[in-house]
């Protein structure tokens, strides 16, 4: 058996408003029957953290078991591989209204309930004053115009819905051959070769990301040393009923939000972001017919390695626009060879687990 330690802290999915060193760090011993990768490190003590190295003498940790691979497992292939369909960006537009739209309807009963001093200083007219009578109920005037505006996100978010059910539904009916490409691994870059694409679907440009999975969350409550049904770790809630539906659900943190509506399908087809991620640059592929350069990230990240609690992935993704207009995605997981010899990357990238505003770093 190989031994080696992970120290992982992971951020959940509503990260920007949980206070990191109010999270437990995850410390064991793993042991397993494949050796680990290089030692590597990714963010800090005091922040969002991984850390992969070997053992030292005055490691006490508990000690757990599980499997090692250097290949994707199979439920990362399966809902990481292929076409996928990119939000409306409604979402987005709806998300951001929400505060404004609040706001304003705090500020109409606040201004509703100081109407008498306001109307006697002279700093509220009178024509907005007061209420209307509908029914047996009084319904202040500033409501009126306020409410609408309050109403503005949900109906965004009905509209982007709708939009993206309609999308979803058209690519069951017609789903789309996948595109045929040739790369090779050169240093921190990839070389792109696409050999084959649809004919009814335009590819625009070309990128390469690493992140990380999210650990599965047995594994976690096994690391802290906690019990599935009482009282859960902070940054985790409690265990969602029913089948899995999204990754964040492992950490239980994917309570909510973390995609836009799907609809019933073998497999989900609206990609769910990395919440840890990197990313080289974008290489537009519009009218180019040779091989492409794709540069990784600015910072060194490990080659690909998978386990329960860390795992590192490397994807090739492809934007593309469909004959319809739709803005479509085609992902593919690559392998990067183990890298020895890495200096630590001082903070960990982290972004929002919402696929409409999957691309902000938080």
């Amino acid at each position: 058996m190989f031994r080696s330690v992970q120290r992982l802290r992971f951020p959940p999915f509503e990260h920007a408003s949980v206070d990191p060193q109010g999270i437990p760090i995850v410390e064991v011993i793993v042991e397993s029957e494949q050796e680990a990768p290089p030692s590597f490190s990714i963010g800090q003590d005091d922040s969002w953290k991984v850390e992969w190295r070997s053992t030292k003498a005055d490691d006490d940790f508990p000690t757990l078991t599980c499997e090692i691979s250097r290949s994707p497992f199979d439920f990362i292939t399966k809902s990481r591989s292929g076409w996928y369909i990119e939000p409306d960006p409604l979402h987005s537009l709806a998300r951001k209204a929400i505060r404004p739209a609040v706001v304003i309807i705090i500020l109409s009963l606040l201004i509703h309930s100081l109407e008498p001093g306001l109307v006697a200083s002279g700093l509220l007219s009178e024509s907005f004053a007061g209420s209307y009578r509908i029914g047996p109920l009084d319904y202040p005037k500033l409501l009126f115009f306020s409410f609408p505006l309050f109403a503005v996100p949900i109906i965004l978010r009905i509209v982007a819905n709708l939009r993206d059910i309609r999308r979803q539904n058209r690519y069951i009916s017609e789903p789309l051959e996948d595109i045929v490409t040739s790369t090779e691994i050169k240093s921190n870059n990839l070389e792109l070769w696409l050999k084959y694409s649809p004919v009814d679907v335009m590819p625009q440009r070309a990128r390469i990301q690493v992140g990380m999975i999210v650990p599965e969350r047995e594994k976690v409550l096994e690391a802290l040393e906690r019990e599935e049904g009482r009282q859960s770790s902070p940054g985790m809630s409690t265990s969602l009923p029913d089948r899995r539906i999204t990754s964040g659900e492992e950490l239980g943190t994917g309570v909510g939000e973390a995609i836009p509506l799907p609809v019933a399908h073998q497999r989900l087809l609206l990609l769910e972001p990395l919440r840890v991620m990197a990313s080289g640059e974008w290489i537009g592929l519009a009218g180019e017919t040779g091989r492409l350069n794709l540069p990784g990230p600015s910072d060194i990240w490990p080659g690909s390695i998978y386990s329960a609690l860390i795992a590192i992935h490397w994807e090739l993704v492809i934007e593309a626009v469909r004959d319809d207009g739709t803005r479509m995605k085609w992902v593919k997981p690559i392998l990067i060879p183990e890298r020895g010899g890495l200096a630590p990357i001082a903070t960990m990238p982290v972004r929002s687990g919402r696929t409409e505003s999957a691309d902000q770093l938080g």
